[in-house]
């Protein structure tokens, strides 16, 4: 059924960076430093924009990696660049040099830092000094933590836990002042396993991305540049490439799909992980043997942000084939070019799909239930009148999924750990 009339907020950098050129003052003063991680700048744009907004003060903490245009013209906002390049290439010493200067730089600042509130986003490379030492060093010098858990216990996901693991996630948690993270099921994980206080733990949806170009590139361009038929249906598979992202059951489900339609394509575009060299080689062997040349468009490098929009046009529904996850941004990411999604039932992907409406749920782990749900997909309503479904989910995810109510939660936490009411 129809999403209904929803109205559209602003969803592009030039939407947000006019919005936030005048913003409105905070009822109380915070100001508040975003400890990236020097990764997800994406995330980490969309939520100091947002804060801007509400009058709060921000310090932005990244690299070169992390930079834009409007980092660096926002009143308000102040970008510290700590760690600089993050060029893979070079050598050893070069990467401990500048790892060790990143750290420096960081204590450096936490001293004399203005912010009394550091909000972590994501932990850098010294992943067990961040969580212990680098806390308490935080704590010590009188700040109040707030941390978002993107996943609650990712060494899990990747098959990678350890005792050590836990230990220290268990201490991270426990030390910290407050934590968000994106749906119940995240919060029951931290509170149960990891003994977390239920009123330390807020649930915000996941936000739209709003910090990819959308231009006035059709489905028909975007498939014709990618040499895709206009009438050949679609499947995307987007982002990183690692083992829990269960790529090897979508081709199962793909080569089924194909002996009941021809008239399929699917593509794979993303860049590998380290560590998951023998996966990619894999699914290289995979679409070789058992595929037509050209019926899988596999693109398996690193996509920069203004060809992303160009994969997500082309297609015609996003499948998400994931062993395990918490919570996917790329789900979030399809639905801001309003794709509609086939997901396996893991994670938070039961909540975040509205069946038959935003997309379909199949069994995880099964070659024949994806190939299923994804032939349901292209003989439903859904799929036939997809151009008007697309911006359907586009005006619905807007709003459900807005900045604005992510720094309406977050302003609310800062303002009751600096000890200030909002009026």
């Amino acid at each position: 059924m129809p999403l209904g009339h929803v109205s559209e907020m602003p969803t592009t950098r030039d939407d947000i960076a006019t919005a936030e050129r005048t913003p409105q003052p905070s009822p109380v003063d915070i100001k508040v430093a975003l400890l990236t991680g020097c990764q997800d700048r994406h995330y980490a744009f969309g939520l100091a924009m947002a804060l801007i907004s509400k009058g709060i003060g921000v310090d932005v903490i990244g690299s070169d990696e992390m930079d834009s245009p409007e980092l660096h013209t926002t009143r308000g906002l102040n970008f510290l660049n700590l760690r600089g390049s993050q060029r893979q290439n070079a050598g050893v010493t070069a990467k401990v040099s500048r790892l060790l200067v990143y750290y420096a730089r960081l204590i450096r600042y936490t001293m004399s830092a203005r912010p009394k509130i550091f909000h972590v986003l994501w932990n850098y490379k010294l992943e067990y000094f961040d969580r212990t030492l680098l806390l308490l060093f935080y704590k010590l010098c009188g700040k109040k933590i707030v941390h978002t858990a993107h996943n609650v216990n990712k060494a899990r996901r990747d098959a990678k836990d350890s005792l050590l693991n836990r230990l220290t996630l268990k201490f991270q948690y426990r030390t910290v002042d407050h934590i968000f993270v994106h749906t119940q099921k995240m919060k029951a994980e931290l509170v149960e396993e990891f003994g977390v206080r239920e009123r330390a733990v807020s649930v915000i949806r996941y936000p739209i991305n709003n910090a990819f170009p959308d231009t006035n590139l059709t489905p028909s361009e975007a498939k014709r540049r990618l040499g895709i038929a206009d009438a050949e249906k679609t499947i995307l598979c987007f982002g990183g490439i690692k083992p829990y992202k269960g790529i090897e059951f979508l081709l199962g489900a793909f080569q089924q799909l194909l002996a009941r339609d021809a008239n399929c394509r699917l593509i794979i575009a993303g860049e590998p992980k380290k560590g998951s060299e023998d996966y990619v080689s894999t699914i290289r062997r995979t679409i070789d043997r058992d595929f037509s040349r050209g019926a899988v468009i596999l693109k398996a490098q690193f996509i920069p942000d203004d060809e992303i929009e160009l994969y997500f046009k082309a297609a015609d529904v996003l499948a998400l084939p994931y062993k395990e996850i918490f919570q996917s941004g790329v789900l979030f990411l399809g639905y801001s070019f309003g794709l509609p999604a086939v997901a396996t039932d893991v994670g938070s992907f039961r909540e975040d799909i509205i069946e038959g409406t935003t997309g379909f749920v199949c069994k995880p782990n099964d070659p024949a239930d994806m190939a299923k749900a994804l032939h349901t997909f292209f003989t439903s309503e859904l799929y036939r009148n997809l151009a008007q479904r697309r911006q359907e989910i586009k005006a619905y995810i807007n709003t459900r999924h807005s900045w604005d109510a992510v720094a309406e939660s977050s302003e609310e936490v800062y303002a009751g750990l600096v000890g200030r009411r909002l009026s």
